[in-house]
């Protein structure tokens, strides 16, 4: 059977594939369906419906795609989300340094808010320890916009201080955070974290590698961006052995089907159990007894803001009289 829209040559119905994809930048099979189907429709004239079109199609035209954006030092790849495993297809850099295209539309002090939100994630108090979570909140996110604007030197003056980026205001920092999740680099959850969206793993994978995976002092390599070890992809999202000494880490979407064959559920370095409590990405906060009981003080208090004073009435006659 003849696929969607097969041609031979660079038709017009992948240029418009193409501009559509430059425009949206991530697609997925589902958003991809309409638009190829639209395009192959015009090609081919004949109506094609978007349930009609296969993964097959898809990914005829990002063949097509990347050959003509491969002397662009740009190329469509995909990975697959770590918490929903459906297939992600991003546009994405191959050559220089993945945050410069952002200069394009951000200013130089939102790219150093961008750089300074990644150091938070990936080398501040919420990759450390026993919290390897990978992700910041908003409240947290505001305050590094807050903060960046001064630096120590370093010359062992712990008040010494130095000007690097503008600082930028809370609404700078939410408009920032918004544009970064609209155009596809962070995702938000419904706890409010931020973390890095599939794209932007794709993107900045070197990056993030170069930058986090370095020696300390002593010559000891750190290794704050970890991998899957069933997949070997980046991993943000999923769950760690409970020996805190091991490096093996598993995605949740990759984790069933590695221990199904395995056909047990041990560590498959160490051999410690895998008791599945020990979490990688937003549940290394959210599932921690400071945090619940932080949330359960704070609903706590908000009831009783809310809750009328049972003293109230007497304390209103009290002032009449």
């Amino acid at each position: 059977m003849e696929a969607i829209g097969a041609s031979t040559g660079y038709t017009d119905a992948n240029r418009a594939f193409l501009q559509a994809f430059l425009a949206r930048s991530v697609l997925t099979l589902d958003t991809a369906r309409p638009i190829i189907a639209a395009c192959s429709s015009f090609q081919d004239r004949r109506e094609i419906l978007p349930q009609d079109v296969t993964v097959e199609d898809l990914n005829d035209y990002i063949a097509d795609a990347n050959r003509r954006l491969s002397p662009l030092d740009l190329e469509i790849r995909s990975t697959f989300h770590q918490q929903t495993r459906e297939r992600i297809y991003a546009l994405v850099n191959t050559t220089s340094d993945s945050l410069t295209q952002l200069a394009t539309t951000y200013t130089p002090d939102e790219i150093a808010f961008v750089k300074n939100l990644l150091d938070a994630m990936f080398d501040g108090q919420n990759n450390k320890g026993k919290r390897e979570a990978m992700c910041i909140s908003g409240i947290d996110a505001i305050q590094v916009g807050r903060a960046q604007n001064r630096r120590q030197t370093g010359d062992g003056d712990e008040n010494a201080t130095q000007p690097t980026a503008g600082v930028l205001s809370g609404k700078d920092v939410e408009n920032v955070l918004r544009r970064l999740v609209d155009e596809g680099w962070l995702d938000k959850s419904r706890a409010g974290f931020y973390s890095l969206s599939p794209r932007a793993l794709m993107e900045l994978k070197g990056w993030l590698v170069d930058t986090y995976n370095d020696e300390d002092e002593d010559g000891v390599r750190r290794e704050k961006v970890k991998f899957c070890h069933a997949c070997k992809e980046i991993i943000t999202v999923g769950q760690r052995c409970a020996n805190r000494e091991c490096a093996c880490r598993i995605h949740d979407i990759c984790k069933t089907n590695f221990f199904r064959v395995q056909r047990n559920e041990k560590c498959p370095l160490c051999k410690t159990p895998w008791d599945g409590e020990h979490f990688v990405g937003e549940r290394a906060i959210t599932a921690s007894e400071s945090y619940r009981t932080g949330r359960r003080r704070s609903g706590a208090q908000n009831r009783d803001r809310s809750r009328p004073s049972p003293n109230a009435d007497e304390s209103d006659n009290d002032q009449d009289d």
